[in-house]
């Protein structure tokens, strides 16, 4: 006698299963929907109504409506149930009712991994954080190229398999130099079809031809909160200053320094007994995290711009 598995189909191939069965191991395709537009009546109701009109289920959805900018954002997930309606209708059928409603609109494939590259130059506890949890599956990315202007984490890069590219920018390099530099990091973006750069504390300032380039899709971590103790030893800073709280900023790279739509931050308590030592210690481990989650919410697609802030669905 065959023996049986606890479903009861026995061993039998796939193929030879009941309908209802293969019905239960087929998937759909999920998608995540983010747009803005000016608030208005009826947006919710125009798009699930769209969504269920073209076979799509919701499964998660969330919305805001900002009284000062007058903007609404909506982020929804949702799987296409309806075989016959492809990726390519759905989307120009979804443009005609944004362009009635005069959205900016996303529609993403939920399953497909970002293309992420990583900027270090020679301090490494964000880039070694990163690199775990993108190892361990705790950030569903696809790290393509680690970019430095140091050699300081070559082998930890290829520990990963991972292409590392040292592009040096010596101490006082001429504008034309710093553009050189600048236009290779552009080549390796678009080589790899980059959706997000990351600047895992690297310590050069980008040109603001080049922040134009990355508009919406590089991250920087910085090591208070925005603008305090701006420059070198920010930890020192905050030690001779007698601080009582250290934090870190995750924000949204633009030319002026350090001032883009900031994503996330957080606190850690510190007191007059720790040396600077132990302030910076502490204060990585906030930056660690505060990039992390920013890194996560961005290739979920849950952070809409909305003027010089963010709005971020978590």
């Amino acid at each position: 006698m065959q023996a049986c598995d606890n479903s009861g189909f026995g061993f039998l191939p796939k193929r030879h299963l009941p309908l209802f069965a293969l019905a239960n191991t087929m998937t759909h395709p999920e998608y995540i929907l983010t747009l803005s537009c000016l608030d208005q009546r009826g947006i919710v109701h125009r798009v699930s109504g769209f969504l269920a009109d073209h076979g799509c289920n919701i499964i998660d959805s969330a919305q805001f409506g900002d009284d000062q900018s007058k903007l609404f954002f909506m982020r929804v997930h949702f799987s296409s149930e309806d075989a016959a309606i492809t990726d390519e209708a759905l989307r120009a059928e979804f443009s005609a009712l944004a362009g009635t409603m005069q959205m900016n609109w996303q529609l993403h494939d939920a399953r497909k991994k970002p293309r992420m590259m990583l900027m270090v130059s020679k301090i490494g506890h964000c880039l070694n954080d990163l690199l775990f949890r993108y190892k361990s599956g705790l950030l569903p990315v696809e790290i393509t190229a680690i970019v430095s202007n140091h050699t300081d984490f070559y082998q930890l890069a290829a520990s990963y398999n991972i292409p590392f590219h040292h592009l040096p920018l010596a101490t006082g390099a001429s504008a034309e130099a710093k553009r050189a530099q600048e236009a290779r990091v552009m080549e390796i973006v678009e080589a790899n079809n980059i959706d997000l750069v990351v600047l895992a504390r690297y310590m050069q300032i980008l040109s603001p031809a080049m922040c134009t380039a990355l508009t919406g899709r590089a991250i920087n971590i910085h090591h208070s909160f925005l603008p305090s103790f701006k420059g070198a030893k920010p930890y020192y800073q905050a030690h001779d200053r007698g601080v009582k709280l250290i934090g870190a900023t995750a924000h949204f790279v633009t030319g002026d320094l350090d001032e883009g739509p900031i994503i996330e931050q957080d606190v850690a308590r510190v007191d007059h007994a720790m040396e600077p030592e132990t302030l910076t210690a502490i204060g990585r481990d906030v930056e660690c995290v505060v990039l992390a989650r920013a890194v996560k919410w961005f290739i979920e697609h849950r952070i809409l711009l909305n003027g010089h802030k963010t709005v971020v669905f978590k």
